[in-house]
């Protein structure tokens, strides 16, 4: 990212009177109602416009585009950017010391704002889910971005890319067939790469051709609802020859991406008592959590990890989960239960971490499925044993993801002989405060009737695409990424410490 003056200028000139057109919309509060696609693709006045004419077609320069409706996308880019399974001067299998991928550079885009992807389906707002969607291809394909959520004016030095990966399992399921039509109408024959297709074909590799088994897949409600990986897996089980019975249950984890991610309607570490607004599991609701399964679930109450509204747990009428790992508890409990409830005579072999948050909960996923294999009921039998493996397999679709980027930049030549994987750059959504029709809570963030009560084909500036900072990450989820993700935690230190030079913006934003 090049901080020129002159493109400042240019940049304050040019968008001057594209944002003078967002306000005059914003003051009237009428909205045209446009198909994002086609206004990417024609309206070369609208500020989503991309000049595919002169798009730079297979530039082995250009960086990698990644985009996740949060940050649990950067697990993904934690498993490509680790990935030496390859000889960095053949491109032949074999690992050599090299990560595979140490010349290129990646963009990556977290949609935070209008994160979790995953309730887009519940609230049947699959349209507006949709043009969230194409509104990250397109923030990856242009050159826009804002260098902070307080800047009126655009900077538009920021590259294209040339090939995209969906970092999250939802957006596949949801968009990948979306996303893949509208280049096609853009006559763009961009590399789209998603998470599923990758995620199945290595939960096959797990299991003989002649296996009966049960494959959980542990997602978010979106994707659970598309079953994206049920129908994918089952067709490539007979592409790929699978003469076994392989039973998949699906269990979608509200709550689970969006506790570390850290959404107030489903986490807050500052509360003490039981509050309105609450969307997870509970006593009652779509989501219940069952009473007579406390011992099993083994919920942990200390320090406000889960919410009562009697000092006694036992005799809550509201209960509520604040905490990621037990939202991590009701979900693996209420996926066992209904592998047990099922009546099957197959046993769970693996879990596909169907949602890009999950890889940082792996240790206390593992914790859990202990738990409860040595689980005895009542009559001091094993509760789960009969139905599930002692030693579960829990399948990162990233690493197949990696593998899947790294043999197509073989095929097509695209792997860039000079670059530098230090130049990637890291991104996020906020809420643009400067567009009138948005409304923002106390915190700073969609309220969620606004984030899930909005239209498709209202185009407007929603978010504003700016820098990963302090200002818009909160030091429990930089600590998280210190820990879980440190080679990608330096790429984004490295990147941010490049932009608080070039903009001379304070101390504190600092990672």
């Amino acid at each position: 990212m090049k901080k020129l003056s002159v493109l400042l200028l240019v940049s304050i000139l040019t968008v001057s009177s594209c944002r003078q057109g967002v306000k005059e919309i914003a003051k009237s509060g009428e909205i045209e109602k446009k198909d994002i696609v086609s206004t990417i693709i024609t309206d070369s006045s609208s500020f989503y416009f991309i000049d595919f004419k002169n798009y730079p077609v297979k530039d082995k320069s250009l960086p990698i585009g990644v985009f996740d409706s949060g940050t649990g996308g950067l697990t993904v880019l934690k498993a490509i950017v680790n990935y030496d399974e390859n000889n960095n001067e053949n491109y032949e299998v074999g690992g050599d010391g090299i990560i595979d991928f140490n010349k290129e550079s990646f963009i990556y885009l977290g949609d935070q704002a209008n994160m979790p992807y995953g309730n887009y389906s519940k609230e049947n707002k699959e349209n507006l889910l949709n043009e969230h969607i194409i509104k990250d291809v397109q923030f990856l394909l242009g050159n826009k971005y804002y260098s902070s959520s307080s800047d009126k004016t655009i900077d538009t030095d920021k590259q294209s890319v040339k090939a995209l990966v969906i970092a999250c399992n939802t957006a596949t399921a949801y968009g990948k067939e979306n996303i893949e039509d509208f280049l096609q109408k853009a006559n763009s024959n961009l590399k789209v790469i998603g998470v599923i297709d990758a995620g199945v074909r290595g939960t096959l590799a797990t299991i003989r051709k002649d296996e009966n088994v049960i494959v959980g897949v542990l997602a978010t409600a979106g994707t659970v609802s598309s079953k994206g990986y049920r129908n994918t897996l089952l067709k490539l089980k007979e592409e790929m020859g699978y003469t076994g019975n392989i039973e998949v249950f699906s269990q979608g984890g509200v709550g689970i991406a969006e506790a570390v991610d850290e959404d107030p309607d489903y986490y807050d570490k500052n509360l003490k008592k039981v509050r309105k607004g609450y969307k997870g599991p509970s006593l009652d609701g779509d989501v219940l959590i069952d009473k007579t399964l406390f011992d099993v679930y083994n919920f942990d109450f200390d320090n406000c990890k889960m919410l009562c509204d009697t000092e006694k747990t036992d005799d809550c009428s509201i209960l509520q989960i604040n905490d990621a790992k037990n939202y991590v508890r009701y979900h693996l409990v209420t996926l066992m239960e209904k592998i047990r409830k099922s009546g099957t005579k197959n046993k769970l072999k693996s879990i596909i971490l169907g949602c890009t948050h999950y890889p940082y909960m792996t240790d206390e996923i593992q914790v859990v499925l202990n738990e409860l294999y040595n689980y005895k009921g009542n009559d001091n039998n094993y509760l789960y044993r009969n139905f599930m493996l002692e030693n579960i397999n829990l399948v990162d679709p990233a690493v197949d993801t990696a593998k899947e980027l790294h043999e197509y930049l073989k095929q097509e030549g695209l792997f860039n002989p000079r670059g530098d994987i230090k130049e990637s750059e890291f991104y996020i959504s906020v809420p643009n405060k400067d567009n009138g029709n948005v409304k923002i809570d106390g915190l700073g963030r969609f309220p969620y009737d606004y984030k899930y009560g909005r239209n498709a084909g209202e185009i407007q500036e929603y978010v504003k695409m700016v820098p990963f900072s302090r200002d818009n990450i909160s030091d429990d989820i930089l600590l998280r990424f210190q820990q879980q993700i440190p080679y990608v935690y330096q790429l984004m230190q490295t990147f941010n410490q490049k932009n608080l030079k070039a903009q001379n913006l304070s101390e504190k934003s600092k990672i």
